[in-house]
This record gives C-alpha cells, structure tokens and sequence, in this order.
C-alpha cells in the first residue's frame, strides 16, 4: 500500500488516514516513476526531440512536491505510422516489467499515429501492464484523470468505424475488380498439362513430377485425375467446381 500523503494534507487526515487514503488523488501518493517518450519524423527537418524533451521535464519538475520522480527516457527518430520503432519497443518491454508507473509523452500524435484502433491497443497494453499514460498538450488523454474511461470508450467506438470503413473499402475494391473483369484470388500455377503427362509416362512419382515443374504434388494430381490418372482418387475427391479448373490448371497457352 502507498504511504499516507505528505505536507499539510497529511497533517490533516491523521485522525482519519483511512478516509484520506480513498480520496485522495493518485499524485498525493508516494513516489510516482516517471518515464518520458519524446519522438520526432525522419521527415520533421530541423525539429528536435530536444524541445519536447525539455518541456516534458520542466513539467516534471513542477510535480516533484506530488512525488513524481524521473526514472528513464524512451526517443525515436522514426515515423509514428509504424510500432516498429526501438525505443518504443524498449518502452512496452519495460512497462511490461514494470520498471516505471506512468509515461509521460508530448501528445497523443508524437506516441503514434498508427491510427485510432493501434493508438487505443497501445494504451490498454499499457493500463494491461498497471502503467499510466499522461499527455501532456491534451488535459483529457490522461489515464488518471476524471475522463479516462470516457476517452477509452471514445477512442473504441471510432475504431469500430474504422475498422467498418477498412472493410467496406476493400469490398468497395473487389467490387470495382470483378466489373473490369480481373480475376481475383491466387493465380493459377503456370504448369503445360502435356509436360506433366510426358514426365508420367516416364514414370516419374508426383512428387519428382512436381519438382521437375515447379508445382505442388496436389496440381500434378489434380492435372493427372483430370486425365485419367486417378489411381490416388483425388479428383473424384474434388467439388465439382474445382474439376473443371483441374482440367487448365493455368490461364492461356501454357494448356
């Protein structure tokens, strides 16, 4: 359990400590650890993380009576649209030990903009972890704040639509495919029917047939079913939609 609070609060909740102890705020507690994640673009010339560096501790300073005290420093250079970045992986790794209790960083955009639904997984891995987010530019992205669970359920709902505006694109895509008449799917292996019926007749077992062509062992079934060769039974096997693909198990001339 955290200490009781310090300074002039403290004198004035001994007669009830444990009253106080439910009140309180969290940074009346003791010690908070505190680690600081600044991040600038390989794009953003002439910026420095300097800069958020230093506002981030002369904020920190000023919460020092609260107990906040500086633990380690987390800076990339790298662009915020990936997680793929090394100091913010450090950063998780660290949380995930729980070597600090809160990070501190500039705004919500200098943490990432992988988008809404990848921002709000990073924070709940956070709060997952028992650590604390604080934005420093933006009041309400504070998890220890009045608005932290009304953020999170902000931030959900916009990534439920994002994620329904990723899905409705992607068919909205397919659709405009299939009108110009592409097709869609894996392409059909480029194999000649008269080469793997050639190496057969040589012998040959499906699967140095399927090595001598560049093909799986299921293809050269397939084509030698469609032929009459269906000792394995894997054509009958087929649905009888894929039978007739068996038949030109590539497009064009190669059949």
């Amino acid at each position: 359990m955290r200490d009781i609070v310090r300074g002039p609060l403290k004198a004035q909740c001994l007669w009830a400590s444990i009253f106080c102890i439910k009140i309180i705020p969290l940074w009346y507690t003791s010690d908070m650890r505190i680690a600081l994640y600044a991040r600038v673009s390989t794009k953003d010339k002439g910026q420095d993380y300097e800069n958020q560096l230093h506002e981030l501790r002369n904020y920190l300073s000023r919460r020092a009576s609260d107990g906040w005290v500086l633990t380690t420093e987390f800076v990339d250079r790298a662009s915020g649209k990936s997680s793929d970045r090394p100091a913010f992986r450090r950063l998780f790794d660290a949380a995930s030990r729980k070597e600090f209790d809160m990070v501190l960083f500039w705004s919500l955009d200098r943490f990432s903009r992988e988008g809404v639904l990848e921002t709000l997984q990073h924070l709940q891995r956070l709060s997952s972890y028992g650590v604390e987010w604080f934005s420093y530019r933006e009041e309400y992205l504070r998890s220890v704040g009045v608005f932290k669970e009304a953020v999170l359920a902000i931030l959900a709902a916009i990534a439920k639509q994002e994620r329904v505006r990723i899905s409705e694109r992607v068919q909205a895509g397919l659709s405009r495919a299939r009108a110009q008449g592409k097709v869609l799917g894996r392409p059909r292996a480029a194999v000649r029917t008269e080469r793997v019926l050639q190496l057969r007749s040589r012998k040959l077992t499906l699967r140095q047939i399927a090595a001598e062509t560049g093909v799986s062992s299921m293809t050269v079934q397939r084509i030698l079913a469609a032929h009459g060769d269906d000792s394995s039974g894997a054509y009958r096997r087929l649905p009888p939609a894929q039978r007739s693909s068996a038949l030109c198990p590539s497009a064009g001339p190669t059949c």
